[in-house]
Parts: structure tokens; C-alpha cells; sequence
């Protein structure tokens, strides 16, 4: 009876279910479908803010080409920013800067890609080394033995100064008298720092300002004779860059699991193989996001380049700031230096872009 009963129980009318499952305008517009795709509104509100952020970052590039290829009175007489619409393009600043120009153009950009790209390396692998051993060893180092050192080294840049002493003389004197201190008094003190506070000295170089060093370390060349020379640009630009390479390779280094290390440690491998076979290959995102920095802060150095060079060691930033002459800045010149100085760096994000998304991203979220 009661089956009977359900089998001939009317059906529910054909537009009732759907009613209710049907999403209204303003559901379909403002709420996504499911959980992994946007709604339109918000979807059409990112694309216009991303193509409104798109539009600051390129109008300036835009803003460069365009100009390198207007004529003075273009650039003096207003904005005008379409070719064969506003002006008439010419290619007088480009025959001029890799003509007329020629060489004087060519040596400095030499020298930047020379000295860029050399203290770059010199810092990340440095910066690297220094970073693992900041990670994966613990340091005590006695206040004392840091106060001796800074003491000798003093020492020995006055008598260098003042006494007239060969530089190479005095750095053997000083090295003997700091490994004899280490040897016998450094014994008696007790009291030391820590990895973190290494750490910490050595990213608190980045605080100081440059101008404030520069004009030692400008002295200090003169001495020795370094000065407009490609060594001592690439010295003071890895020194300069370094503390910030050890700051984000230790976050890098942070993220290997140390398993892989020991267990290559007990099959012998010793503690620089470790590093180069096993730590730098997995830290290569992390590796390419550092140079790429680095490169970058390197190839757009300007002060230290303008007490430290003249002629012979001048970099691309110098030649652009040269372009303001005494009737004013020559916006067509230094547009036209400005576009082919980028090249580099444009060419090297392009190589190394499938590392660089995820090397910024390492370390930012730990759990």
C-alpha cells in the first residue's frame, strides 16, 4: 500500500527545483562561480588596474625612446610624445653618441659592464660562502681579537699615510702582530659574539652612508695607486654589495634541509663540496635573484665612481650625468646613453626570469 502510494504521489512541477539554483544579475556580476576563479567585476577592476600600473612603469621608457629620437627644439618647445604626429623622428643624438662620440661612448660602456658584472660575481660568491658558514657554523669570536684587528689595521693605514711605509711592508707587519695577539693574549678574555651579532655588523654597513667612506677609501687608493683603475672600482663595489648578498642568501640557505648535508658528510664528502655540489645548485633561485640585485646596484653606482675614476676606469653613469652641460641638461643625449645602458640589465632579467619569481619567494613564508 505505501508503495503504491509513493509510486502515484504527483511529481513536483518542472520550475520549482531550478528557482531556487538560478543566480540573479548581481551574483552572476560581483560573485565567482567557484572557489578558484574571480568574479567579472573583480576581474575586469584587476586587469584595469594592472594595465594602469603597467602604463606608469613603461610611459618612462616610452618617455626615453622617444625622446633620443627628437631634434633640440622638440624637446624645448613641449611634450609632444607621438612620432610623425607630433615631431618628425631624427636620428641625429644616435649619430652623434656612436659617431661623433665613438669611443668616448664605448670605454665607459666597457668599463661598466667589466666592473658591474665582475664585483657582482666576486660578491655573490663571497657573500655565498659567507652566508653558508653564517648558517651552518657557529661562530665565537672574542671581542677583544675584533678590537686588536681594528686597532692594527688602523695602525697600519697611518703609517702608510703618515710615515710614508710601503703598503705591502706594513699589511706583513700588521698580519704577523695580529696572529701573535691570537697565539698568546687573546687566551686571557673570555667574553665573545654570536652568528647574529656578526650578522648584524655586517648589514649595519649598509646604514652608513656612502659619502661618508668614500673619501677614505679615496685616500687609501691614491696611496697605493689604484685609483682610476678598473681593480679598485670592482674592490669597493664587492665590499659595498656584499653585506646585502650575505643578508638574503642566509634566508636561502635557511630553507635547505640540513639531512642532505649530513648524510653527504658521512659518505665524506668534506664541508666545501658540500657547498658547491649539493647547497649551491638547490640555492640557485635565491642565487639568480641576489646577482640580478647586486648587478643592478652595481651598474647604477655613481658616487664612488666619481671619486675613484676619471678617465681611464669611467662608468656609464658618469657619461649620462655628463650630459648636463652649462645650458642645461641634453635630454636627447643622455635618452639615447640611457637606452643602450638598460640593454644589460633587461638582457640579463630575460635569462634569468624562471629563477627570479621563485628565489624571492623563498623564505618569505616559513611554518
Amino acid at each position: 500500500m505505501t508503495a503504491d502510494s509513493t509510486s502515484s504521489s504527483p511529481a513536483l512541477p518542472s520550475k520549482a527545483l531550478p528557482s531556487k539554483l538560478q543566480r540573479t544579475l548581481f551574483q552572476r556580476i560581483f560573485e565567482p562561480k567557484d572557489i578558484k576563479s574571480l568574479s567579472p567585476a573583480r576581474l575586469v577592476l584587476t586587469y584595469m588596474i594592472l594595465i594602469f600600473w603597467s602604463f606608469v612603469v613603461l610611459f618612462p621608457l616610452y618617455w626615453l625612446l622617444v625622446t633620443s629620437f627628437k631634434l633640440p627644439i622638440h624637446v624645448s618647445d613641449g611634450p609632444v610624445y607621438l612620432p610623425f604626429i607630433d615631431f618628425e623622428p631624427s636620428s641625429h643624438a644616435w649619430s652623434y653618441i656612436f659617431f661623433d662620440l665613438g669611443n668616448d661612448t664605448f670605454r665607459p660602456y666597457l668599463n661598466s659592464l667589466i666592473i658591474a658584472f665582475a664585483s657582482t660575481v666576486l660578491a655573490v660568491l663571497f657573500g655565498s660562502m659567507a652566508a653558508y658558514a653564517l648558517t651552518r657554523i657557529t661562530y665565537r669570536p672574542k671581542i677583544m681579537s675584533i678590537f686588536a684587528f681594528i686597532l692594527i689595521l688602523a695602525a697600519v693605514v697611518i703609517s702608510t699615510i703618515a710615515a710614508g711605509i710601503p703598503w705591502q711592508v706594513g699589511l706583513a707587519v700588521g698580519a704577523a702582530l695580529f696572529v701573535l695577539f691570537l697565539l698568546t693574549l687573546a687566551k686571557r678574555f673570555k667574553r665573545s659574539l654570536g652568528n647574529n651579532d656578526i650578522l648584524f655588523w655586517i648589514i649595519s654597513q649598509r646604514i652608513l652612508p656612502p659619502v661618508v667612506a668614500v673619501l677614505p677609501i679615496y685616500v687609501m687608493f691614491q696611496q697605493v695607486g689604484l685609483l682610476d683603475t678598473h681593480f679598485a672600482l670592482i674592490i669597493v663595489y664587492m665590499a659595498v654589495n656584499l653585506p646585502i648578498v650575505v643578508w638574503l642568501m642566509r634566508d636561502f640557505f635557511a630553507t635547505i634541509p640540513i639531512d642532505l648535508e649530513e648524510s653527504a658528510e658521512l659518505d665524506g664528502a668534506s664541508r666545501f663540496r658540500i657547498f658547491l655540489t649539493i647547497v649551491m645548485p638547490l640555492a640557485k633561485p635565491g642565487l639568480a635573484a641576489t646577482f640580478l640585485l647586486v648587478l643592478i646596484l652595481s651598474w647604477n653606482e655613481y658616487l664612488l665612481a666619481l671619486f675613484l675614476s676619471t678617465a681611464d676606469a669611467q662608468t656609464m653613469p658618469l657619461l649620462v650625468a655628463a650630459q648636463n652641460a652649462t645650458r642645461g641638461p641634453q635630454w636627447w643625449y643622455m635618452s639615447v646613453l640611457i637606452v643602450i645602458m638598460i640593454l644589460p640589465v633587461i638582457a640579463m632579467t630575460g635569462l634569468l626570469q624562471r629563477f627570479i619569481t621563485r628565489g624571492l619567494l623563498i623564505g618569505a613564508v616559513k611554518g
